[in-house]
């Protein structure tokens, strides 16, 4: 008797003869498959249901029986259309096998005789053995055998479409090729992409001419048939702002953000484009762009964009603490738009014991070349730490740009007022005014930033960096001559599903003949959170001892800094931890490396990770801990 007919008979005599009884089912192991055609499997088998569920027997023989169909079926989008599988049944010591695909189809009229008998026999032990209650497992073991592989490919677009390279590209990037094996999910993918495809290039009217995939499993191959009728390609049409529930800027100025013109190829990059113009200007909270083929007149697509209204107005309140500056506060207000010709205005206040700075800025959108601002800021600082007496007035005028879809250029002038003396060479007599330099510094500067991250909040892939040039001529604005750069880099490399590996380094230098009269903020400084964790802030680089033995960091022609980061998610997050080893000095001739090594904690929030690392430098057997807190993207 074949074994399909044993499993009926199987099930005839269990509703007959036990179907008060019942079993449970303790476990379904599937063996022979690889990871990914396992959880097909697995999410196909009506098993599952009965897990840790009493069943009937007649119920539990008909899903061990449609077992064979399920995986088969399961296996089938892999392009594997005639696998054997065994379906087994263990209860205790008894193993017995249920199903069996490759079983001989016919068997001896005697041997049928005899197989029912035994099927007779298998039920009533059954019966016996469910006194005991005995849950049954169930192995399901599968040899896939020979895949089924595509014969023949005929993947065309008919129509105005046909000419186009983009499409063309696609069609000869599509898979499943001929040859390869019959992957439905591939073949879902590559279908989907090129219908996607052809309505971002404006084929409104696309649609299937063809489809089909016709399987011959005697001979294990597939013929695939798809071909589109892209029709007409579409032009752009006008396109219409609606800022809504109330217009809060002219529509006039976000029509300069529309670079193209009426008429022009239809592309859905373009409205992309569009977007990211709009978010960048942060007037908006929701924005929706829809294409209207409908209302295509002249095969020009009309477009609308929908535009809600952020909040006029952001404040912002915090506390901070630092080593150096003690306890503060900080305040903030921003106004998204001033007028209807979408100016912005911005005011912070960073107000702790030994560091206040008041920061004014004023800025005009900029669409003229380069989407990007008009900006003028006013920067006051006032810094009284037990090593340093300093006042600063910075005015800024620059001018921004976005290039690309990845690099974000700035241009400006700066004017700098700056007032300082050291706390070491103060005399201790109060009728003795402090020695106090004072620098006058007009210079040009250029900062070119660049971001390709998978993203922005936790990257796992990808890299950012920035640019820094700035220089100034004495006699022209400036009391010395001098030419800065400052680069930074950071690589972010994803590795599994719940580790990253981040590296970053800093390099900057200054070229000068007068170090000693350029002001404290336009040196470099080494040390602390973003530098060379193990060390305070600004601790590492050319130093002063006062008489108390403590020392003090004077700032430095160059730096240079460089850091490696592991980091592991458990369960691939939001938790995890990190190890690191950060190295670098700030010098004026040859660096005097500094390493430091540590361990943290790490978060995943909304707002980016937050990081909390205790590290300690290596260079001083007498070094401390230090203790680093961190939240937010470090980009």
């Amino acid at each position: 008797m074949p074994t399909s007919h044993r499993a009926a008979v199987a099930v005839l005599l269990f509703a007959i003869a036990g179907s008060a009884h019942a079993a449970s089912v303790a476990a379904v192991e599937i063996r022979g498959l690889d990871e990914e055609m396992e959880e097909n499997v697995r999410t196909s088998l009506s098993l599952l249901d009965a897990m840790d569920d009493e069943v009937s027997w007649r119920r539990l023989a008909y899903m061990m029986r449609a077992a064979g169909d399920e995986t088969r079926e399961a296996l089938e989008p892999f392009g594997y259309y005639s696998p054997r599988i065994v379906v087994e049944r263990v209860r205790g010591d008894d193993r017995r096998v249920v199903l069996d695909t490759a079983a001989e189809a016919d068997t001896a009229s005697g041997d049928s005789a005899a197989a029912t008998a035994e099927v007779v026999r298998e039920a009533g032990a059954a019966r016996a053995r469910d006194a005991a209650r005995l849950p049954v497992s169930v192995v399901i073991t599968v040899e896939p055998g020979e895949p089924v592989r595509v014969r023949r490919a005929d993947i065309a677009i008919l129509g105005d479409g046909h000419d186009d390279p983009y499409l063309s590209d696609e069609v000869d990037d599509f898979i499943p090729r001929q040859g390869s094996i019959l992957d439905h999910a591939a073949y879902e993918t590559s279908k989907t992409r090129i219908s996607r495809r052809l309505a971002e290039r404006g084929y409104f009217d696309a649609d299937f001419s063809a489809r089909r995939v016709a399987v011959t499993r005697a001979e294990q191959a597939a013929d695939i048939e798809l071909v589109w009728s892209s029709g007409e390609r579409y032009a752009m049409g006008r396109t219409r702002f609606v800022q809504a529930p109330n217009e809060v800027v002219d529509n006039s100025l976000l029509e300069r953000l529309v670079y193209w013109e009426e008429g022009q190829y239809y592309h859905q990059g373009r409205l992309d484009r569009l977007r990211t113009s709009l978010n960048s200007l942060d007037y908006f909270s929701r924005i929706d762009i829809t294409t209207r083929p409908e209302e295509a007149e002249d095969g020009r697509v009309p477009v609308q964009v929908d535009l809600t209204p952020a909040k006029r107005d952001v404040y912002t309140a915090g506390l901070s603490y630092g080593t150096d500056s003690g306890p503060g506060i900080r305040l903030g207000l921003e106004r998204r738009y001033v007028n209807r010709r979408g100016h912005k205005a911005l005011s912070q206040l960073d107000y702790a014991r030994n560091r206040k700075t008041l920061t004014l800025q004023y800025r005009i959108p900029a669409f003229r070349w380069l989407d990007g601002w008009y900006t003028a800021s006013l920067q006051a600082a006032d810094e009284q730490t037990d090593y340093i007496d300093t006042r600063r007035v910075e005015f800024a005028a620059s001018r921004s740009g976005q290039y690309s879809r990845h690099l974000n250029l700035v241009a400006s002038v700066h004017a700098l007022r700056e007032r300082w003396a050291y706390e070491y060479e103060d005399d201790d007599d109060p009728s003795t005014s402090p020695l106090y330099r004072y620098a006058t510094f007009t210079y040009p500067s250029l900062r070119a930033t660049y971001v390709d991250l998978d993203d922005a909040l936790f990257p796992r892939g990808g890299y950012n960096g920035s640019l820094l040039l700035r220089g100034g001529v004495e006699g022209a604005g400036s009391e010395a001559n001098f030419l800065q750069f400052h680069a930074r880099a950071s690589w972010y490399m994803g590795i599994g599903a719940s580790d990253r590996l981040i590296l970053r380094g800093e390099y900057g230098r200054t070229e000068t003949s007068a170090l000693v009269d350029m002001p404290p903020s336009l040196r470099f400084y080494a040390g602390g959170d973003g530098s060379i964790r193990g060390y305070e802030w600004r601790e590492v680089g050319p130093r002063v001892v006062d008489d108390d033995e403590k020392s003090f960091a004077l700032g430095a022609r160059h730096v240079f800094t460089a850091s490696a980061e592991y980091e592991h998610y458990f369960s691939g997050g939001p938790w995890g931890v990190g190890a690191f080893v950060d190295t670098g000095s700030a010098f004026d001739g040859s660096p005097d490396l500094r390493t430091g090594v540590g361990v943290g904690l790490r978060w995943q929030t909304p707002v980016g990770p937050l990081r909390l690392d205790i590290a300690r430098g290596l260079d001083d057997p007498d070094s401390p801990f230090t203790l680093h807190l961190n939240i937010g993207t470090s980009l």
